[in-house]
């Protein structure tokens, strides 16, 4: 391996690290349902893994490219590579499930097959087979007049293996489709699940009567759901979306997983008509589809085996009381989710729809809630005549039916909506309004590191920032500008936007470091460092002795401690219950030295995309953010850290050291300021009531 190879780590290995930092959540000492929601996150982040990557792979594979990326790997031996991982790692997933179980059982949670439970809980699955599982499922045979039928993304069937009653020689093969309307678990009681498919196993013989049972396997299928589409030959985007949807559910197999110890027979059946590769099959002891595990978790009887629920706050400058705008016109404010409130956010859109001297509203949205109270604030204030303008990513993966919803509702309250920009995902997070403060025009934005989602808000850490400054009103109606109309090659002043300026500036600042030496420092905190420019500049910086620190929770491509290049790069991965999101960038040079950003570090996110990266200007602000970066950086209960060789080792802390879990330590302080605000402002208030008292006697 050159030295420029041996600074790299493959993409896709890395990220399987990244999911094994995530399971490594079940090795703590934590409730059990905590440990469940972990195994789910990991299996759908698996699930998505072989939708989009291995099926890009195999792809790259098929048609016959070989050239390597800066890791030196080709496709093929990624996907040897990343097959023996996956299965290597299958019965640690298992053990992990199993020794939850155990612990859920000792507090009297279980989970436990038909064959497993109590007749009186029996006669329980009997009846809600018959009422409810018999009338969705659909019997399938196939023979010379029944074809294999078409298995979409993610279903889960049961194949059977079945004999005439009357001819016993004569051998059918089959499958049971189990509708995904169903409970993946049937509650038999308060405290006992049973996995669904254990049920239909029971009553096989009923679903195909004349027939007996001579074996079955629960199976569920994988295809390639990436979907591909050319904007230029679009005259209607929206439909060609719509057809590519349809089109997800029938991409080719890229995997199937299977019940073990499967009759050799089913599987032969099953793959002769899939002709899924070998090494493509995973076999399991535990049920499939374990993302399902969150029907378990959100019971909430034994909600005491979940971690104590947190409640974002809203602190001051923001209270109930205040307008939003005179907040904001007094200062530039800085929110850091989930550990402060979203409510700002939705109150900055509710409250501009409903002010009279608020003339115009725009917003990019990429990922929404289904219920989004912004989505119907901006409806109303289009409604009262308002001039909104709305970007919804359509391209917004596994999000795209959820935006074409809103985005057909908006359209037809009469906002100005775009779909997006051809050739790009619009990822920037930044909402505008336009008031009229007698005879000038008042600017209001919120930039973010996060999406317009009161969901994930509540489980992502994220930077929500709000100012009024006249730089920033500039730019945000020039990116506006760009997305509704055409234009080239425009850029902004105060903000970056990719995919011309982001890259390039940061690049330069890198640079700055360099030139600086020893003296030079770069802390920089984001989800993935793949792009090979930045990497190669990082290494420059560090070969320089400039000292740098990246927090990256997912994928990361550089190698740190490779001597003579990178000896000065260190990397931690955080993972804990809240998802790492923000982008927050320091360059000790720079200036300003901070700033959050909605992009990454990737080709995709600096190259394909419009994103923002918005300067901190505002020193406190500044100082606060680079608190938190220093927070993270002395984390010693969640962090990994990145070794020589491409694995993670776990940070601990050392003896004398105090524990430092940084997502705890955020929530005593901001609970802490939120007690004290809260007591101030109830003992002015009860102040109040006693001078209106005496006043009144």
């Amino acid at each position: 391996m050159d030295d420029n190879n041996s600074v790299f780590i493959n993409r896709e290995l890395s990220w399987l690290r990244f999911n094994s930092r995530v399971l490594a959540q079940c090795e703590k000492a934590l409730p059990p349902l905590e440990k469940l929601k972990f195994i789910a996150i990991y299996m759908t982040n698996l699930d998505e893994f072989y939708m989009i990557r291995i099926a890009g792979l195999k792809q790259l594979f098929a048609a016959g490219v070989a050239a390597s990326g800066s890791d030196g790997m080709s496709p093929l031996e990624q996907l040897r590579e990343i097959r023996k991982y996956i299965k290597d790692e299958l019965a640690l997933v298992e053990k992990h499930y199993k020794d939850a179980l155990r612990e859920l059982a000792q507090s009297g949670l279980f989970m436990k097959n038909y064959d497993e439970i109590s007749p009186e809980l029996r006669a329980k699955c009997d009846e809600y087979f018959f009422s409810n599982i018999l009338p969705v499922i659909v019997p399938i045979a196939v023979d010379a007049t029944h074809p294999y039928p078409h298995l979409n993304n993610l279903s889960f069937s049961l194949a059977v293996k079945l004999a005439d009653a009357d001819s016993p020689e004569i051998i059918k093969f089959g499958m049971i489709r189990i509708s995904r309307v169903l409970p993946r678990f049937f509650q038999a009681s308060d405290n006992v699940y049973v996995p669904i498919e254990t049920i239909v196993h029971r009553h096989a013989e009923e679903i195909f009567p004349g027939y007996k049972l001579l074996s079955s396997a629960a199976f569920r299928v994988t295809r390639n759901a990436d979907i591909v589409i050319e904007e230029e030959e679009a005259d209607d985007f929206m439909m060609i979306l719509e057809q590519g949807l349809k089109l997800r559910r029938k991409g080719a197999f890229v995997r199937m997983q299977i019940q073990k110890d499967a009759d050799p027979e089913i599987v032969e059946f099953l793959n002769s008509h899939m002709k899924i590769f070998y090494k493509d099959i995973y076999e399991y002891t535990v049920p499939l589809t374990l993302n399902s595990l969150w029907q378990i978790v959100g019971n909430k009887e034994f909600s005491h085996l979940c971690l104590p629920p947190y409640a974002p706050k809203t602190l001051p400058p923001f209270s109930s009381h205040l307008s939003m705008f005179d907040v904001i016109d007094k200062e530039d404010v800085l929110v850091v989710h989930p550990y402060e409130s979203f409510d700002p956010v939705v109150q900055f859109i509710k409250e501009a729809s409903k002010d009279p001297r608020v003339i115009s509203i725009r917003m990019t949205l990429y990922r929404v809630d289904k219920n989004s109270p912004i989505i119907q604030a901006l409806i109303d204030a289009a409604n009262d005549g308002k001039q909104v303008t709305v970007m919804v990513e359509l391209k917004a993966r596994f999000d795209e039916e959820n935006n074409l919803h809103w985005a057909k509702a908006l359209e037809d309250a009469g906002a100005h909506v775009i779909y997006g920009i051809t050739g790009f995902k619009v990822h920037a997070k930044v909402s505008q309004v336009i008031r009229q403060e007698g005879s000038k025009l008042k600017f209001y934005m919120h930039l973010s590191t996060g999406n317009y989602n009161g969901g994930s808000a509540k489980i992502y850490t994220d930077v929500s920032y709000f100012t009024s400054r006249a730089e920033f009103a500039s730019d945000t109606t020039t990116f506006f500008h760009i997305l509704s109309g055409f234009s080239k090659n425009r850029r902004l002043q105060t903000l970056s936007m990719s995919p011309m300026q982001i890259k390039e500036r940061v690049l330069d600042m890198i640079k700055t470091e360099t030139a600086h030496g020893e003296q030079g420092r770069i802390v920089a905190k984001m989800n993935a460092l793949v792009d090979s420019d930045i990497v190669d500049a990082l290494v420059k910086a560090s070969s320089a002795g400039v000292k740098i620190d990246l927090i990256v929770r997912g994928i990361c491509c550089v190698r740190p401690g490779v001597k003579g290049l990178s000896e000065n790069i260190r990397v931690r991965s955080l993972i804990g219950k809240y998802l790492e999101h923000a982008r927050i960038f320091y360059f000790r040079h720079a200036e300003p030295q901070i700033y959050i950003a909605s992009a990454d570090w990737m080709p995709r996110n600096l190259e394909r995309r419009l994103e923002l990266m918005t300067p901190i200007i505002d020193k406190n602000l500044q100082e606060r953010l680079l608190e938190f970066l220093r927070l993270q950086l002395s984390d010693n209960e969640l962090a990994f850290e990145l070794q020589n060789s491409g694995e993670y080792a776990k940070v601990k802390p050392k003896e004398g050291d105090a524990r430092i879990n940084s997502q705890e330590v955020l929530e005593e302080y901001v609970s802490g300021i939120y007690k004290a605000t809260k007591k101030d402002t109830d003992k002015g208030k009860s102040e109040q009531m006693v001078a209106k008292l005496l006043k009144e006697s």
